[in-house]
């Protein structure tokens, strides 16, 4: 047995090319270590999952005398960030015997994803304070022109039937620090050493904030004829079989 994925940290973005030359944005990600620090169980819990704490330098004043406890009982060193993470089913060899399951105490590295192609990232989205409903939800706003407010929504409720807002109208507000998922985001490359993840395209929330990444829940299908440099390109592919009927 062995978690789905975890805990990670938003390094920056950057750019990276390929075989062919075409580049690709990514967002290099801190994956991990992470550590085991609690295990729960179907029989106790209720469910199967795996309590992860990221390994980070904490002073021992910071941490109160319950969490204290809490960390000791697995023998893990005080972590900052904890989160659950669901538990694959155990593998059964060709032998019949199963996978060593996960133990408290264990260690998570960025090698958890080495055979796998897509991720999904979870995060906390940037903050931007009130908002109105040009920035917050892309209006295209009224006229421009002098004597009109631009960045107004207009009406936003129904006449004399039913005389109220209906629930969920878009309006000004609060904007960002939502829990955002972006899924099915590429693996472009894994550094063993520094524990680093680079993905391909954009991850929610600020640089050193914390992300959850897992194994992607519901991978893409990988469309026939865009297999990478084994690709057919159909147009060369149509001229080339219209010259050999020609002959």
């Amino acid at each position: 047995m062995a978690v789905i994925g975890l805990i990670g940290k938003k390094i920056g973005m950057t750019q990276v090319f390929d075989e062919k030359g075409d580049v690709h944005p990514i967002t290099v990600l801190q994956a991990g270590p992470c550590v085991v620090t609690q295990l729960k169980t179907a029989a106790k819990d209720g469910y199967d999952a795996a309590q992860l704490g990221m390994v980070e330098f904490v002073k021992a004043s910071k941490v109160n005398k319950p969490m204290t406890g809490h960390f000791a009982k697995s023998g893990a060193a005080p972590a900052r960030f904890l989160r659950e993470f669901q538990i694959e089913a155990a593998e059964v060899s060709a032998e019949g015997e199963a996978a060593v399951g996960v133990k408290a105490g264990d260690k998570v590295l960025v090698d958890l994803f080495a055979d796998v192609k897509f991720v999904d990232v979870v995060g906390t989205s940037k903050g931007r304070g009130f908002a109105g409903v040009v920035r917050r939800h892309g209006f295209g706003g009224g006229p421009k022109s002098h004597g009109h407010m631009f960045q107004v929504q207009g009406s936003i409720g129904a006449s004399s039937f039913p005389s109220r807002v209906f629930p969920g109208q878009r309006m000004p507000g609060h904007m960002g620090v939502d829990r955002v998922t972006v899924r099915n985001l590429r693996i472009r490359g894994i550094d063993l050493e520094e524990n680093l993840l680079m993905v391909e395209g954009a991850v929610p929330g600020p640089k050193n904030g914390y992300v959850l990444i897992s194994k992607a829940n519901r991978p893409p299908h990988e469309r026939r004829g865009f297999a990478g440099s084994s690709t057919v390109d159909p147009l060369k592919a149509s001229k080339k079989a219209s010259a050999g009927k020609k002959k």
